[in-house]
Formats: structure tokens, sequence, C-alpha cells
């Protein structure tokens, strides 16, 4: 049964705000049968069009083929918040738990593959409203205050520019009276239009002699000689001598991999471009982006063009891992965080909204990615990024490169890489279990952050449920 939608929402277009301008490219032609190339990569989104980058980076006269069942940036590439981020364990705290011997080498990681794809944008001329302006994390509720110290300490450890800010401080800042607490974060975060960065990444790669094809769905591999066989819908075949698989939560060509992705519906709307006296009434004036400390969190920032962007809380599985257009819209998502916008920002009770949307992204059971190799090492792969994909997904193409070429690097020593998420239970187990954690961690929430013994039981092992 769908929810009505408020006034604000009535008019939305519904669709990602970062794909619907006419500056957008058009499709590019379908891949013919009989290809061939040294590289295949399934999948444009960022891990696909970074795999495709350092490839070339690293062999530039090497062949690279990129097919997408849609286009460049359709999946979470061109859904996301634009959160750039260094972390690649999903926070400091979720590191120490599972790879508390790796964290020191694993941190400065994040943070030289941050500066990197600041560096490699600047260096290829792409224009994406990259800005280095940090992030806010904000209390909402008196027992994430301690929550917030503990994120304070640890990132102040790993060497990051991090500040308190008491009630007083958070809310001359960005005026809301929901806001208890903050930790101002000045490095470790960026923001970015991403639509913008991946048609930008997917030009270049192009220049460098990449081929990209479009409506090119790869259905599974088989071996040939030394290489793989990708059979792309249609009865097409492209011949490789190696594969990487980049195809987030949507269905792929590996069906090992769809024991670790949990396809987790995330919703978001835009607004209408604020007033002056609007913007002026919220302040906001380092125009950093925002999260707030729940269990079920939103995301928000403003835009180049003076909209905010406002996400998250509700993370919705469907049963069997269904992925439909028509269930982006399914429920009341939508309307519950218009509700919620005008909770935090009173001020702003008559913006409308132009955009609202939804999709699927691809959540393992430890927040982080998983990596491997299949069909004799011919074929990696690097899904599961968890909603940190914008930053994380650099880092993973060189993973999956390193893996492909058994390359000795200590990036294929972590344990973050060399053992995989715990695989999440077949339907119909899958979907009762899910949805049990789902209402355990909006119980918690509304219990101080008490967790139950479910939850306290998945902490111990580091699993759990999360977008």
């Amino acid at each position: 049964m769908s929810t009505p939608l408020p006034a604000s929402l009535r008019d939305a277009v519904r669709a990602p705000y970062w794909l619907d301008r006419p500056e957008a490219p058009g499709r590019r032609s379908p891949v013919e049968d009989g290809a061939e190339c040294d590289l295949l990569i399934v999948g444009a989104g960022f891990t696909g069009l970074w795999l495709a980058w350092r490839a070339l980076d690293r062999e530039p006269g090497r062949s690279v083929l990129v097919l997408d069942a849609e286009t460049v940036g359709h999946g979470a590439t061109g859904r996301n918040g634009g959160f750039v981020s260094a972390s690649l364990t999903h926070g400091y705290a979720h590191g120490e738990a599972l790879w508390p011997r790796d964290m020191p080498a694993i941190s400065a990681e994040g943070a030289a593959n941050l500066a990197g794809i600041a560096a490699d944008l600047a260096a290829a001329g792409i224009e994406c409203d990259f800005r280095h302006v940090g992030k806010t994390t904000v209390a909402v509720e008196p027992w994430q205050v301690d929550a917030l110290r503990t994120t304070l300490e640890l990132a102040s450890r790993y060497g990051e520019t991090v500040e308190w800010q008491d009630r007083e401080q958070v809310q001359a800042d960005v005026h809301s009276p929901t806001y208890l607490a903050g930790v101002r974060d000045r490095t470790g975060n960026a923001l970015v239009d991403p639509a913008l960065m991946a048609w930008g990444m997917a030009a270049h790669v192009e220049r460098r002699g990449a081929v990209i094809h479009d409506d090119s769905r790869v259905e599974r591999f088989s071996r040939t000689g030394a290489g793989v066989i990708a059979h792309v819908a249609g009865g097409r075949r492209v011949r490789a001598r190696q594969a990487v698989v980049a195809t987030s939560a949507y269905r792929s060509p590996l069906a090992r991999l769809g024991g670790y992705i949990m396809p987790l519906y995330d919703h978001v709307l835009m607004t209408e471009p604020l007033t002056a006296e609007q913007r002026a009434s919220i302040g906001w004036s380092e125009g950093q982006g925002l999260t707030d400390a729940g269990n079920q969190f939103h995301y928000y920032r403003p835009t180049a063009d003076g909209r905010i962007l406002w996400g998250g809380w509700d993370a919705v599985y469907h049963r069997g891992g269904r992925l439909s257009e028509d269930l982006a819209y399914a429920g009341g998502s939508h309307a519950l965080l218009a509700r919620q916008f005008v909770e935090t920002f009173p001020t702003l009770r008559d913006v409308r909204f132009s955009h609202m949307w939804a999709g699927p992204i691809d959540s393992t059971t430890r927040f982080t990615a998983a990596y491997g190799t299949a069909l004799g090492g011919r074929v990696g792969y690097a899904i599961g990024h968890t909603g940190l994909g914008v930053g994380a997904a650099r880092f993973s193409a060189d993973v999956a490169l390193d893996l492909l070429e058994r390359a000795d690097t200590p990036r294929v020593r972590y344990g973050i890489v060399r053992r995989r998420p715990v695989p999440i239970p077949p339907e119909p187990f899958r979907n009762p279990v899910i949805q049990f954690t789902r209402r355990s961690i909006i119980a918690a929430d509304a219990r101080g952050g008490r967790r139950n013994l479910w939850l306290r039981t998945l902490d111990r092992f580091g699993l759990g449920f999360n977008s």
C-alpha cells in the first residue's frame, strides 16, 4: 500500500537529480559479437571506471573494454549523495573491531586514496565540483553524544583533523534545533557531483584508448585457452585475456557473488534551489557534508546550485533481492524523509522537492567490499562497498588488478582483502533474518541505543545491516 505524498513532493521528478540534466551524454553503442580485448570490465560505475583508469596507468597500451547493462553511471554511481570518504572500513570503530592490526596501514591507505582521487581528477581536468570540505557528524539524541566522543577519539588517533562541537557550537554552525553535539571532520571527507565525475572519467579513459559499450549485459563467463569468453545478452560473445566484475548490487555473471550481496534500497530527495533568505536561516556557511549518528541515519549536503540533497534513514530489502524501478517508490520512505527534513530544518517547511529517487546499493554483512578471483584467476571481482564506493572504488580497482596480476602488494595482504564477508543465508531464510535485524536496529534507536541480544551477537562477529 502506497503512502500519500506530502505537498512538497507532489511535483517531484522521479529520477536522480544528478542524471536529469541536459548535458547528460547520449547512450553508447552496444558491443558487437566477436569483440576482443586484453582486459574486460563488467560495469561502468565508479569501480569499473577506476579499473579502466588504473589499468591504463599500469599498462598504457593495454586494450580495455568496459561493458554495462545500462549506461555509464546508471546504478549507485548516479544515485548517491556525492560523499567521498577516506574510510575503507566503514569507520574507524568498525575497522578496529575487525582488522585491528591492519588499521594503521589501512587508514593511511584510505587517506592516500582520497588524495589520489583529488589529484587524478584535477590532472585530467574533470570539473565535477570536487570540494574537500569535510563532514560533520551530529548527535540528535542524548545517547548519541557519548558515541560521538568515541568517534572523535578514534579519528584523532588516526590523524584526522577533527573538532568537538557542543550544542551551542554545532547549532551556530548549522542551525537545527535537533542538534545536541557534533564532530567536525575537516580532512577525511570530500563532496563531489557524482554524475559529472563519472561522465568525466568515462570520457577520460576513452581518450586514453578504452572502449565503453552500453546495453551490453554480461550473463556469464566460460574459459577458452588462456583467457575467458564473456557471454553477452543477445547471443554475443566477447573474448578477453582477463576480466573484472564490478556490478555493484546488480546480478553478477559470477553466480557465487550473490551470496555476499544484500541489495538494499536507499532513498533520496533533492530540494528546489533555496532562496538567499532560506539559506541564511540555516547557516551552513562552510558547505560541508552532514550525517547524524543514529543506527538509521540521514546524510545531507548542499549542491553547487543552492539545493539540499537529503537521503538515507530507510534501507529496504525486498524479498528475494528483487530489483525493479517500481520498488524505488513503494512504501512511504520518501514521505518519511520529507517529514524528517522539516523536523531537522523547521525554517524550510515551505521548501519543495524537485527530485526523488531510490535504488539498490550493494551491502555486505561486514559493510565493506568483497574481493577475489574466479575461473583459475582469470576473472577478478570487487563488489559490496555498502554506500562508500565513491571513494573506496579507486582502492578496490587497485586491489582487483593486483589480484589478477598475482602481485604481492601490501594491499592484498590486508585482512579486508584476504578474508571475504560472511555469506548471507539464502532465501527463504534471508528475508526474515534481514527484516528482523532491521526491526531490531529501529528499536535500538528508539530505546536510547540499547541493542538487543541479536544485535549484540552480530556486533561480536562484526556482522550487521547497514547502508
